[in-house]
C-alpha cells in the first residue's frame, strides 16, 4: 500500500517510520505546510517523498491525518473528492466532535482513531521508532465504515504492534478525558503554580523526581491541547469538578489534622498500582 501522512511531527513522523520499518507501506508520502519542518522531514528520511495534497490524495491507498483536532475538521472539505477506495484515518485525541462533523460523502472512507501514546515533544525531530509498539489504539463508530476501510485500519495498527479497542466516540472522550486530558490540565496547573512561586534557579537546583514526573507533560504543545480541551470541553469540566472535590477533601483533612484518615485516603490511591 501507498500511505500518505498529513502532519509529520511526533505522531505522524513516528507512524511513517513504523510502517516503513514493518514493511506495511510500499511507499510513504508526506504532506506538510511548514518549510522548516519539510527540511527536517527530508533530512530525517521520515517519508519517501513530500508532495502536494492533490498528489497525496491521488497516489495514497490510505491517508493518515496526524494533525491537531481542529485542523482535522478544517481539512474535511479537501477530501470530498476522494476515491471510494481510499481510506482516511485521523489520529485525533478527541473523537465525538470529529465523528459528528465527518461529511456524509466520505463517512464510509473515514476511520476515526486515537492511538493512546505520545510524549511531550513535538515536530519531526520528536519522531521515534517505538512510539506505537505495545500501545492501544481506539477505533470509533466503525459501524458506519465500509469493511475494506476497517480492514486496512486493522492491518496498519496491528502491523505496527498495537492493541485495538473499539468503542463509541462519546465513550472514548469520557475515558480519554480522565486518562489523558485531565492529567494534562493538572500538569499545566502545577507548572504554573511552581513558576509563580519559585524562582528559576531554585527550580533547577531543587526540582526532584516528583515534580519532574508530574510536570513533564506541561511541556506539550499549547496549541494542540487548547484544541483538545475545546473539543472535549464538557467532559473536561466534569473531570475538573471531581478533581477539585478531592483537593478540597485533602485540604480539609490536613486543616483538621485527621492524619489517619489522610493515610487511608492515600492508601486507597495506592491500589492503582494493582491495576497498572
Amino acid at each position: 500500500m501507498n500511505i500518505g501522512v498529513v502532519g509529520l511531527g511526533l505522531m505522524g513522523g513516528s507512524l511513517a517510520k513504523a510502517v516503513k520499518r514493518y514493511g506495511i507501506a510500499k511507499k510513504v508520502l508526506g504532506y506538510i505546510n511548514s518549510e522548516k519542518n519539510k527540511k527536517d522531514v527530508l533530512e530525517l528520511k521520515l517519508v519517501d517523498e513530500i508532495v502536494d495534497l492533490k498528489t497525496l490524495k491521488e497516489e495514497s491507498d490510505i491517508i493518515i491525518l496526524a494533525i491537531p483536532v481542529d485542523a482535522i475538521i478544517k481539512m474535511f472539505p479537501s477530501f470530498l473528492d476522494i476515491d471510494e477506495k481510499t481510506t482516511i484515518i485521523d489520529m485525533g485525541s478527541t473523537k465525538e466532535y470529529i465523528v459528528k462533523n465527518i461529511p456524509e460523502q466520505i463517512r464510509e472512507n473515514f476511520v476515526p482513531a486515537h492511538p493512546m501514546t505520545g510524549t511531550e515533544k513535538s515536530g519531526p525531530k520528536a519522531a521515534i521508532d517505538d512510539l506505537y509498539e505495545g500501545k492501544t489504539v481506539v477505533l470509533c463508530n466503525l459501524e458506519k465504515n465500509g469493511n475494506m476501510h476497517v480492514n486496512k485500519a486493522f492491518r496498519i495498527f496491528q502491523g505496527i504492534g498495537m492493541r485495538i479497542v473499539v468503542m463509541d466516540s462519546d465513550e472514548h472522550d469520557i475515558h480519554a478525558c480522565f486518562m489523558s486530558h485531565l492529567p494534562h490540565v493538572i500538569s499545566f496547573s502545577l507548572a504554573n503554580t511552581v513558576m509563580g512561586h519559585e524562582d528559576p534557579k531554585s527550580i533547577i537546583a531543587l526540582a526532584a523526581g516528583g515534580f519532574k514526573d508530574m510536570s513533564r507533560i506541561a511541556k506539550s504543545s499549547p496549541r494542540m491541547w487548547t484544541d483538545i480541551f475545546k473539543q472535549n470541553r464538557k467532559n473536561l469540566l466534569t473531570s475538573i469538578d471531581l478533581f477539585e472535590e478531592h483537593m478540597k477533601k485533602v485540604r480539609k483533612m490536613v486543616e483538621e489534622e485527621k492524619y489517619e484518615e489522610l493515610e487511608e485516603w492515600m492508601a486507597k490511591a495506592n491500589t492503582l498500582h494493582e491495576i497498572l
